[in-house]
């Protein structure tokens, strides 16, 4: 995995952070919701270029 794109899904995972803490402190389900969803979908980038990474080695 690059070391940019890396970078990009922690700063995606940041980002949904962020945005889900700034929902439950606002007490705005939605956007909390979110922030949960924008976490996930960086997680699970992160898990496709861990996988394409074992299948290349």
């Amino acid at each position: 995995m690059s070391a940019r794109k890396k970078a990009k899904h922690a700063a995606e995972k940041i980002k949904g952070k962020a945005e889900e803490t700034a929902g439950s402190a606002t007490g705005n389900d939605a956007k909390r919701a979110r922030g949960k969803a924008e976490q996930a979908k960086a997680d699970a980038k992160l898990a496709a270029e861990h996988a394409r990474n074992a299948l290349r080695q």
